[in-house]
C-alpha cells in the first residue's frame, strides 16, 4: 500500500527529534508538507538540514513552547501565512516524566497538564474550524500506554495521558461529522532520544543494545521498538486509508501492555 499525501499540510510537535522527526520525515516522504515545533532552536535547524537532506523541500520549522498559550497562536499563525491551512495534526511533544505520588507539587502537576494535555486542546481548537470548514482533518494523539494501565510511580505522566485519552474520544466522537478523524497512539518501550540520554547518563559500561534488550525483557517482542514502526502507524492513521477509522486508542508496545 502506497500513501500519499499530496497537497497536505501537517503539523508536528516535539517534531526535532525522536519519534517526533520520524513521523515528519514519513508524512514528508508521503509528499504533504510539514511544520516542525519545539523549543530548541538548533534542534529544529538539524531536523530541517537532515529532512531536505533526504529531499523533502517542503519542511518548515518554528521555535515554540507548546506549554505556552500564546507560542501556541504564534506558531499556528506562522504555519497558516507559510501554507495557508493544517490538515493534519501530530500532538507529540512531551516527556515520561514519573515519580512518586506524595512527592508530585502542584508546579508539576501544572507544567505536565500544560505540555501534554492543554497543547494539545489548545492546538487542536485552532485548526479545528479549518479542517470543519474543509470536511477532512486528522489529529493523532501521542500519548503514553500507562494512559490505559497506570502503574505506582507512573504520576504525573499516566494521569496526563488518561485525560489525553478521553480528550481523543469526545474530539473523535465530535468531528467524526465534519470528516475530522481522531485517534491516540499509545507509546510503548521506543527506542528514542530520551532513552539514549538515559542510556548516556547510567549506562556507559554497557553496549546501547544490551541496554535496550535488558529494557525490554518484558516485552513479548523481545525488543524495544523503533521511532520508524511509530512513524509508519502515525502516517497511516493521518492519510485516506484511514478513512473508517476515528476514536481508537493503538498501543504500540510490541504486546507489553496488559490492557488492550
Amino acid at each position: 500500500m502506497q500513501i500519499r499525501m499530496d497537497g497536505r499540510v501537517a503539523v508536528v510537535t516535539g517534531g526535532s527529534k525522536g519519534i517526533g522527526l520520524a513521523i515528519a520525515h514519513r508524512l514528508a516522504e508521503s509528499g504533504a508538507s510539514v511544520v516542525l515545533l519545539a523549543r530548541g532552536q538548533d534542534a529544529l535547524e538539524d531536523a530541517v538540514r537532515e529532512l531536505e537532506g533526504k529531499g523533502h523541500a517542503n519542511v518548515r520549522a518554528f521555535r515554540c513552547d507548546v506549554s505556552d498559550a500564546g507560542e501556541i497562536r504564534k506558531a499556528h499563525d506562522f504555519v497558516l501565512s507559510t501554507f495557508g491551512r493544517v490538515d493534519i495534526l501530530i500532538n507529540n511533544a512531551g516527556t515520561s516524566r514519573t515519580s512518586a505520588f506524595e512527592g508530585i507539587t502542584d508546579e508539576v502537576w501544572q507544567e505536565d497538564l500544560d505540555l501534554k494535555l492543554f497543547a494539545a486542546i489548545r492546538l487542536s481548537r485552532l485548526v479545528w474550524p479549518g479542517m470543519k470548514e474543509r470536511g477532512w482533518g486528522r489529529i493523532v494523539n501521542v500519548l503514553n500506554t500507562f494512559a490505559k494501565a497506570p502503574r505506582a510511580g507512573s504520576a504525573p505522566t499516566s494521569v496526563t495521558r488518561a485525560a489525553g485519552l478521553a480528550l481523543s474520544k469526545v474530539m473523535a466522537s465530535e468531528g467524526a461529522k465534519h470528516g475530522i478523524l481522531v485517534n491516540a497512539l499509545l507509546v510503548g518501550l521506543i527506542v528514542s532520544d530520551q532513552w539514549v540520554q538515559k542510556y548516556s547518563a547510567v549506562a556507559a559500561d554497557t553496549s546501547f543494545d544490551d541496554f535496550t534488550r535488558s529494557l525490554a525483557s518484558d516485552v513479548p517482542l523481545g525488543r524495544m521498538g523503533t521511532a520508524e514502526e511509530f512513524a509508519n502507524i502515525a502516517c497511516f492513521l493521518a492519510s485516506d486509508h484511514a478513512s473508517y477509522i476515528t476514536g481508537t486508542a493503538i498501543n504500540v508496545d510490541g504486546g507489553r501492555s496488559p490492557v488492550v
